[in-house]
C-alpha cells in the first residue's frame, strides 16, 4: 500500500511541474488569435511569444498588463470570457497581414499587424497603438 502512496505521490509531483509548451503560428490568422486571446486572458507571457520582441512592443505590452491588472475582478473575469469578433483579416503580401477585430466585452474596433519572420509569424503590437 505504501508503494500506491509513493507512485500517487510522484505521479501527482511529476504533473505539477509541466509547462504548457507553445508552438509558433503556421500563419498570420492563428499568431493574431492567440495574442489576442492571451491579451484577453491576462496570459502576457503566452502573449509576447507571439509578439515581435522588439523594446517598443514590450512597453505596449507592460501598459496593456498594467491596465488589465487595474481592473476589478468582474472586469477581468469580463475580459476572461469575452471572445473575440473578427471583422476582417487584410492579407497585404505574403509576409504582412493586418487582422481588425473587435472583442465581445469592450466591442471597441481595433487592429495589429501580423508579420512572418525567422521565428514564424508574429504581432507587431505598436502596430496598433500607430496614429493612422
Amino acid at each position: 500500500m505504501r508503494i500506491f502512496y509513493c507512485l500517487i505521490i510522484v505521479l501527482g509531483c511529476a504533473c505539477s511541474n509541466q509547462q504548457v509548451v507553445l508552438l509558433p503560428a503556421e500563419n498570420a490568422f492563428d499568431a493574431g488569435r492567440e495574442f489576442i486571446d492571451a491579451n484577453l486572458k491576462g496570459d502576457f507571457q503566452k502573449a509576447a511569444f507571439y509578439m515581435v520582441p522588439d523594446e517598443k512592443n514590450k512597453e505596449f505590452l507592460k501598459v496593456a498588463e498594467k491596465e488589465y491588472r487595474q481592473k476589478d475582478k468582474e472586469g477581468r473575469q469580463e475580459l476572461r470570457t469575452a471572445y473575440i469578433n473578427l471583422e476582417k483579416v487584410e492579407y497585404i503580401d505574403k509576409t504582412l497581414s493586418i487582422i481588425y477585430f473587435s472583442n465581445s466585452f469592450e466591442k471597441k474596433s481595433q487592429k495589429i499587424k501580423v508579420i512572418k519572420t525567422n521565428q514564424g509569424w508574429l504581432v507587431d503590437y505598436k502596430f496598433s497603438f500607430a496614429t493612422p
